[in-house]
């Protein structure tokens, strides 16, 4: 027996070291600096809390976490309505489905920076195929957003943007939706239920843990939504669109003060958990699993 558990030990091993390499000790680093005066090139120098008061000073720490607070409480409600909405009409029996199922899902699989770009060109004010199309719908001039280059629409955009990626959801939604007994539906329909009242009271209730699972991975990414605005705005016009990790990413590779970063990794590591907790809490008078 003991032979069987080291042979599994080192078949282990690579993963282990690699657990421990890449994950445990940056993560154990990463809060040891946070308490350090790191300013990269030079040797860390223990200050106590002193990065986390700055922090509660910090006007742009703040006002980043409103930005990343209003992108997430737009983008992930919304995402997942259009990825429940495109779930239903490809669960429908018609020809072709399949090649509109491929369709949708395409857009998931595109680099981000290569999506970033290609958004850059649609949301364009003058030349974009998003006013271009407001245009068409005679849309006047003087009520045509102004979007990446518009503080007030900066952010409307990258929420639109991330619709883009809609279709992924779609999927486990998709698979939820065939996993429903149909039996339900001819029970419901039988007792009078019209359509709205099997979606909500028979296909709402039978997917609801799919509903949490991305709505909670939702939330994570959208609290640690980094490339789009770096790629897009580096946080502009007037700071409307910087995130919390892209005034992470600054404080430590452009400012230098990797310990005041590392801070603010673990303050969003905190939000995360909290965020986190709270929609599990709340989710389990709405969430039902089978029996």
């Amino acid at each position: 027996m003991k032979s069987r558990f080291w042979t599994g030990i080192a078949f282990c091993s690579p993963l282990i070291f690699g657990l421990l390499a890449f994950t445990v000790l940056p993560v154990i680093a990463s809060f040891w600096f946070s308490l350090c005066n790191y300013p990269i090139l030079e040797p860390p120098h223990y200050v106590g809390v002193a990065n986390y008061r700055d922090l509660a000073r910090d006007d742009q720490f703040w006002h980043s976490i409103r930005n990343t607070f209003v992108y997430v409480l737009g983008s992930v409600p919304l995402g997942m309505a259009v990825g429940l909405g495109l779930a239903l009409l490809l669960n429908q029996k018609v020809p072709g489905i399949k090649v509109f199922r491929t369709l949708f899902f395409l857009p998931t699989v595109v680099p981000l920076v290569a999506n970033s770009v290609l958004w850059i060109r649609l949301l364009n004010p003058q030349q974009g195929l998003v006013n271009s199309f407001l245009r068409l719908l005679h849309v006047p001039e003087s009520w045509m957003p102004g979007w990446l280059a518009d503080e007030r629409w900066a952010m409307p955009g990258l929420i639109l943007m991330s619709l883009w990626g809609a279709g992924g959801g779609a999927v486990l939604y998709l698979a939820a939706l065939q996993d429903v007994p149909s039996e339900l539906f001819e029970a419901a329909e039988l007792d009078g239920a019209g359509p709205t009242q099997r979606f909500r009271h028979v296909t709402i209730p039978l997917i609801s843990p799919v509903l949490l699972f991305t709505g909670i991975m939702g939330l994570i990414g959208g609290f640690q939504e980094f490339a789009r605005a770096f790629v897009m705005t580096q946080g502009g016009p007037w700071d409307s669109t910087l995130f919390y990790c892209l005034h992470l990413f600054n404080s430590a590779f452009t400012e230098f003060r990797l310990g005041y970063a590392s801070a603010m990794a673990w303050v969003l590591f905190a939000i995360i958990l909290v965020a986190t907790v709270a929609v599990m809490r709340a989710s389990t008078k709405h969430v039902q699993y089978e029996q």
